[in-house]
């Protein structure tokens, strides 16, 4: 656990209660989905099996609410029932917010597509909610998403769907860009240490400029945690950049 994580725990607005326990980021590449990825999916073995790993840390905490948090056209919560879809990426399947809902109701952005079918590859009792976060939200806005996460429930575990850079080499999607690496390098930093400060101080010029989808989701989590107070412990689980776009996995859990 890094300083700053110590730093500045004791302003919770939640007192001695303690909402958020843990998170789990992964990013949100259609390719994640095997399906989607077809004779290429073996590519991502490593990389699934980093989500699953953080999902199952995820839910071993014994949440009584799992949220989901991605990056989506507006910022705020989506209302059940929702669904995404994975059709625009060529593959006839649905994704349900709730297994078993009765209909499709709101669309779910990519982001938490791809995070409701990292939580059906596992037994997850817990209620599961969403909340997107638009990548030019402000930063009074992701204060108060933060505080609408971690006050979703007594023991609140979130999922936090968002990639890196996409600038990683002239095959990237955004072309190659020399800031790319050492961005991508703090970021995992930061994850790993579970460093609220580093997250909090990225750039969202520099962010956007570099495609960087998670910058908001990540800076919102670490608002979150901050609001739960206490000290955090966080693991990097994968760090890799096979298409040009970086894929960080990271598991954190209160201290």
């Amino acid at each position: 656990m890094t300083g700053s994580a110590r730093r500045r725990t004791g302003d919770s607005r939640y007192g001695e209660r303690v909402p958020l326990v843990a998170a789990a980021v992964c990013p949100h590449p259609p390719l994640l989905v095997p399906e989607v990825a077809g004779s290429a999916a073996p590519e991502l073995d490593d990389l699934r099996a980093a989500c699953d790993t953080a999902v199952r840390r995820l839910l071993a905490t014994g949440p009584d609410a799992v949220v989901l948090l991605g990056t989506g056209p507006v910022t705020g919560p989506i209302r059940t029932p929702a669904t995404g879809s994975l059709q625009p990426w060529g593959v006839d399947l649905d994704v349900p917010l709730l297994p078993g809902q009765p209909d499709r109701g709101a669309v779910l952005p990519l982001s938490l597509t791809i995070g409701a079918w990292l939580l059906t590859r596992h037994d997850t009792r817990a209620p599961v909610t969403a909340v997107q976060v638009a990548a030019d939200a402000g930063a009074a806005e992701r204060a108060a998403l933060a505080d609408e996460v971690a006050a979703a429930g007594d023991r609140v575990a979130a999922l936090v769907l968002g990639d890196g850079s996409a600038c990683r080499g002239e095959k990237a999607p955004g072309y190659d860009d020399a800031r790319a690496l050492p961005y991508d390098q703090g970021v995992a930093a930061a994850l790993a240490d579970a460093d609220l400060d580093a997250l909090l101080d990225l750039d969202p010029v520099v962010s956007a400029e570099l495609k960087a989808a998670g910058r908001a989701p990540w800076q919102v989590l670490a608002g979150a945690a901050r609001a739960a107070g206490g000290g955090w412990r966080g693991e990097l689980l994968h760090d890799s950049a096979p298409y040009g776009v970086a894929y960080f996995v990271a598991s954190w859990e209160r201290v």
